[in-house]
């Protein structure tokens, strides 16, 4: 079959990718070698997808399902492999090639249509802490997953490049977060990295299992503070939205026992990062909604 990509990832790639265009070329016959590779039936393409990379689903020589993902190499697949085969199915889709060296990942197929965003909010909430928690696993040895000062720093630049008048004040408490929380030392964890609910896929050998980490090392409060925001359009709609953000960070804080402050404090960091991303390529109501979920923190 033709693997051409869905155009929901064409539109992202095209938004922030400096290899998108040329990855994008080379998919189809990309794909085709992987499933090749690995001796797979292809059953369908998976749409509209993510904004980070293609997913075929397929069935292995045995007729046992599974997926396929196929990402560029600035999504950093060998890092997900390499957490991957870490958490070894504990909490997270289980790695079905171990072994490949091409770049695609064989996952166990979870039913990517139900995710813990389809329950009522406070039960979504629960079940994805839940999920999270088993992810914070000590590091392995001699790890070489990008650390989350590395990665912040890197972020913290592109801030303070796209930073004008308007957003400088945010900007500003953002960064100063970032400094007082990196300050301290905390025990490091090999991290998720870009966990929220729709991350939690239903699955048939566990209830909730994670999918596609960026993964990360360091302390488990950089990882739950994306979940703080889930549902952000609708928080920004609540007239009480400020209160039930505050709330949030409480009960997550004290569910998963890490310091409200800390929380609290990556939060705002990273609610201001993708705030000032959002706006560097045009989507603007996106940064609108994120920069004023930053102001309540």
């Amino acid at each position: 079959m033709a693997f051409e990509p869905p155009q929901r990832l064409v539109t992202a790639l095209g938004e922030t990718a400096q290899d998108g265009d040329d990855w994008l070329e080379k998919l189809p016959e990309a794909a085709e070698q992987a499933v090749a590779l690995r001796g797979l039936t292809v059953e369908r393409m998976h749409v509209p997808g993510g904004r980070s990379g293609l997913v075929l689903m397929v069935r292995q020589s045995d007729g046992t399902p599974a997926v396929l993902k196929l990402v560029p190499p600035r999504s950093r697949p060998r890092s997900e492999r390499a957490a991957l085969a870490h958490w070894g199915g504990l909490g997270a889709a289980r790695l079905l090639d171990p072994e490949a060296s091409d770049g695609a990942l064989l996952l166990e197929r979870l039913h990517r249509d139900v995710s813990v965003r389809s329950l009522p909010e406070a039960k979504a909430l629960l079940e994805a802490a839940g999920t999270l928690r088993r992810l914070w696993v000590e590091p392995p040895a001699g790890h070489r997953f990008e650390t989350v000062a590395e990665r912040t720093g890197r972020q913290a630049e592109a801030m303070r490049a796209s930073s004008d008048a308007e957003v400088a004040p945010l900007v500003d408490a953002a960064l100063a977060a970032r400094d007082e929380l990196l300050a301290a030392e905390v025990e490091p964890r090999l991290l998720h990295g870009t966990f929220r609910q729709s991350k939690v896929l239903a699955g048939d050998r566990l209830p909730w299992l994670a999918v596609g980490p960026d993964p990360v090392v360091g302390e488990p409060a950089f990882d739950l503070a994306r979940l703080v925001r889930d549902r952000v359009e609708d928080l920004i709609a609540s007239p009480s939205g400020a209160s039930i953000t505050r709330r949030r960070v409480k009960k997550l804080a004290e569910s998963l026992e890490v310091e409200q402050e800390r929380l609290r404090g990556w939060t705002l960091f990273r609610a201001v990062e993708s705030g000032v991303r959002a706006r560097r390529v045009g989507r603007v109501q996106d940064a609108e909604l994120l920069l004023e979920f930053a102001g309540w923190l």
